[in-house]
C-alpha cells in the first residue's frame, strides 16, 4: 500500500514509519519517486542504505529523518539549501556526530540477572513509549547500532567519526561536534511529536504540542560511554558496518527472529546477541556481497532469517 501510495503523482510527500524490513519496499518506493520521505524506518537504509541513497540522490527526492537521533542531528547541522538531498560526503567542517542512547530499562541491573529478563522487563522503557519489538532493541541497544549505520548513510559519516554516548535523561537526542571543538546539540521532551513535526514544517517549524522542557526542574544531564559487555548488540553493529552491507541486512534480520524468539518465550535475552553474532558469521563465511537491487537485498535477508531461526531452535 506504500510503495502505492509513493507512485501516485498527487502525493508530495511520504511518512515511512513501518517498523522492520517489511518497510523498505514502500520506502524505496518512495524515494525512486522523488518524493519528500520522512523517514522512521531504519532498516531501510540499514538493509539497503547504498541502493536507498541512490535513489534519493537520481530521482531528486528529499530525505527528512524522524527518528530522534537523527532528527537532532540533521537540525545541528550547518544550515543549507540542499541539506535535505543525499550528501556526498560529511558535512564541511563537521568531526564527528554523538547519537545518544538511554541506555534502557538494564542500565544498572547486575550482569548475572540479564539471563532471567522477561519480555514486560525489557519493555518497561524508563522515557520512551513505543512497541515492543523497538523496546527490546533498546533494551540490548541493537537500536542504537541501527542508528550508527543509518547515520553512516544519512550524513555520509565514515564510521569511525560517530560515537555513540550513553544518556540516562533522554533530553539531548544527539550532538555535532564541529572541527573547532564546538558541539551543537539538539534538546527537548522525549517526544516523538518533535521531530514528527520538524519534518512535516520544514523548512519552517510548526506547533508540535509538545510541553516545556523545564532545564531548572532536570537539575542535571548525565553522560557515560556504552559498556560493550552490558551491551554486545552495540559492538556487532559496528562490526556490521565494518564487513559491509550484506553483513547489516544479516544482523537487522537475524535481530528481528531472535526479539520474536524473545517475546513469544522461546529464547532468553542475553541468547538475543548469540544469534546474532551466529548470522553475522554466516554472512561471513557466504561473502555475501553488496546488493545491487531490492530483489538481493530480499533474498539476503530471507536467507539469514532461515539460519537465525534455525539457530533460535537449536539454542
Amino acid at each position: 500500500a506504500l510503495a502505492d501510495t509513493a507512485a501516485d503523482a498527487e502525493v508530495t510527500a511520504v511518512m515511512a514509519a513501518i517498523v522492520g524490513a517489511a518497510g523498505l519496499p514502500g520506502a524505496l518506493a518512495a524515494a525512486r519517486a522523488g518524493k519528500r520521505v520522512l523517514l522512521a524506518n531504519k532498516e531501510a537504509l540499514v538493509a539497503a542504505g547504498s541502493l536507498f541513497m541512490r535513489a534519493v540522490r537520481e530521482s531528486g527526492a528529499e530525505l527528512l529523518p524522524i527518528d530522534s537521533e537523527h532528527n537532532a542531528i540533521f537540525q545541528c547541522l550547518p544550515q543549507s539549501a540542499d541539506r535535505a538531498r543525499a550528501p556526498a560526503g560529511p558535512a564541511e567542517g563537521v568531526r564527528r556526530l554523538l547519537l545518544t542512547a538511554s541506555g534502557g530499562p538494564f542500565r544498572c541491573t547486575a550482569l548475572d540477572q540479564l539471563e532471567s529478563v522477561t519480555p514486560d522487563q525489557a519493555c518497561a522503557h524508563p522515557n520512551w513509549r513505543m512497541g515492543r519489538k523497538i523496546s527490546v532493541d533498546s533494551a540490548t541497544m541493537l537500536n542504537k547500532g541501527l542508528e550508527v549505520i543509518e547515520a553512516h548513510w544519512l550524513f555520509a559519516m565514515p564510521m569511525e567519526r560517530i560515537q555513540v554516548v550513553v544518556h540516562p535523561q533522554s533530553v539531548v537526542h544527539s550532538m555535532v561536534e564541529y572541527l573547532d571543538g564546538s558541539i551543537l546539540a539538539q534538546l527537548g521532551q522525549p517526544d516523538m511529536r518533535t521531530p514528527i513535526a520538524y519534518g512535516l514544517g520544514y523548512p519552517e517549524r510548526i506547533d508540535g504540542g509538545v510541553g516545556l522542557l523545564e532545564l531548572a526542574r532536570l537539575g542535571r544531564l548525565d553522560f557515560e560511554t556504552p559498556d560493550l559487555t552490558r551491551f554486545p548488540c552495540l559492538r556487532l553493529s559496528f562490526d556490521a558496518l565494518g564487513q559491509g552491507q550484506g553483513a547489516c541486512i544479516a544482523l537487522n534480520a537475524a535481530n528481528e527472529v531472535a526479539v520474536d524468539g524473545f517475546l513469544r518465550g522461546r529464547i532468553r535475552y542475553t541468547q538475543i546477541p548469540s544469534i546474532i553474532e551466529h548470522c553475522l558469521d554466516d554472512s561471513v563465511a557466504h561473502g555475501a556481497q553488496t546488493p545491487s537491487s531490492l530483489a538481493e537485498i530480499l533474498d539476503l535477508d530471507a536467507h539469514s532469517r532461515r539460519v537465525a531461526a534455525g539457530f533460535c531452535q537449536a539454542v
